[in-house]
């Protein structure tokens, strides 16, 4: 069997302007690899690429030849575990790009058997969840106004962004407009320890599920702190990249967060899965600013979920990649009528 692979960087916009602690994007840059068999089999996978872990679109674009070239070396997209592992003696960092690699090689390999991807791991489609829709940090108005967006669209879950002195308010605006949504929030590092604890005091008032990477990730004892003293639930973002990470932070959360473009491929996920469930912990599966071409991947995973804030997609102004249906939010796999992830050029 002969594979030609290809990738394209390009500049997508998003529909409003995000805004989290850390800073406002109005667009992503994202580089989408195709692998295409001898009969016409198509694997699509995308990088969504985040330069708070390191990686830019150019970085990615620099790594893929090395990595496509492992994939033309094996030959064969079945032989998953082979490739991964060559993946990453290839390239040690540059997560996204070796993910964009990994979801096209499981995409091909699944389409080649006419089987879309939960079928090809053996997972129920009827297990599957509702993703969260993120609400960006704004003025309490405008914040009001893209939630009352987002329940016209039809979100029954809700992403809150914190990181201001406007917290509280904002999150007592949201919920007088929704207040049967379930609803979580992520501080995105912002908070000091103490000033954590004691805004998810007053946070709980408001029915949260729970509050996302309150403190930095490298202050290891305040995660405790919080862990211990917080009054909802905590979920590790930037505290966990991979599965190394999930026995340092099962005494210091509830909920792993695992993300593709951090953790570098689908088979280091399904690790950071089981893992999580043998210390005990909840999981959740995130994402950046990124196309159905990596988002229709991560879509899969729900059977063996907790919770999924897969809205990335949702987020842009326009998608080139159509993948997993959502209607409502509700991740559909078993309405999926294509092989693979889903992912397919609109």
């Amino acid at each position: 069997m002969t594979l030609e692979t290809s990738f394209q960087r390009r500049s997508l916009p998003l529909e409003f302007p995000f805004t989290i602690s850390r800073g406002t994007t109005t667009e992503t840059e994202v580089v989408t690899v195709h692998i295409e068999d001898d009969e016409g089999n198509v694997g699509i996978g995308g990088a969504g690429p985040s330069s708070h872990y390191g990686e830019t679109a150019a970085t990615v674009e620099a790594v893929l030849p090395d990595l496509l070239a492992v994939v033309e070396d094996v030959d064969d997209p079945h032989q998953l575990a082979r490739i991964e592992r060559r993946l990453r003696e290839t390239v040690e960092r540059n997560p996204a790009a070796r993910c964009a690699v990994s979801i096209a090689v499981h995409d091909l390999a699944a389409t080649q058997l006419d089987v879309p991807l939960y079928r090809y791991w053996g997972l129920d489609p009827r297990e599957t969840l509702e993703t969260s829709y993120t609400i960006g940090i704004d003025d309490v108005e405008t914040m009001r106004e893209k939630t009352e967006t987002a329940l016209e669209r039809g979100y029954g879950t809700l992403k809150v962004k914190l990181g201001t002195d406007r917290d509280i308010e904002s999150i007592r605006t949201i919920r007088e407009v929704a207040p049967d949504v379930r609803l979580f929030v992520d501080a995105n590092e912002a908070w000091t320890p103490r000033e954590a604890v004691s805004k998810i005091d007053r946070l709980a008032e408001f029915d949260l599920a729970f509050v996302e990477q309150p403190i930095p990730a490298e202050n290891s004892a305040g995660q405790r702190f919080v862990y211990e003293n917080a009054a909802l639930p905590i979920a590790a973002d930037e505290s966990c990249i991979t599965v190394d990470d999930i026995p340092r932070i099962a005494d210091r959360y509830d909920i792993a967060n695992l993300k593709l473009m951090k953790c570098g491929g689908l088979r280091e996920a399904k690790r950071i899965i089981h893992a999580a469930r043998a210390h005990g912990l909840q999981v959740m599966c995130g994402c950046m600013n990124e196309s159905n071409a990596s988002i229709a991947a991560a879509c899969h995973l729900a059977p063996l979920l907790d919770y999924v804030d897969l809205d990335g997609s949702l987020l842009l102004d326009a998608d080139p990649y159509d993948g997993v249906p959502m209607p409502n939010g509700r991740l559909a796999l078993a309405e999926l009528e294509r092989p693979g992830t889903g992912a397919r050029i609109e």
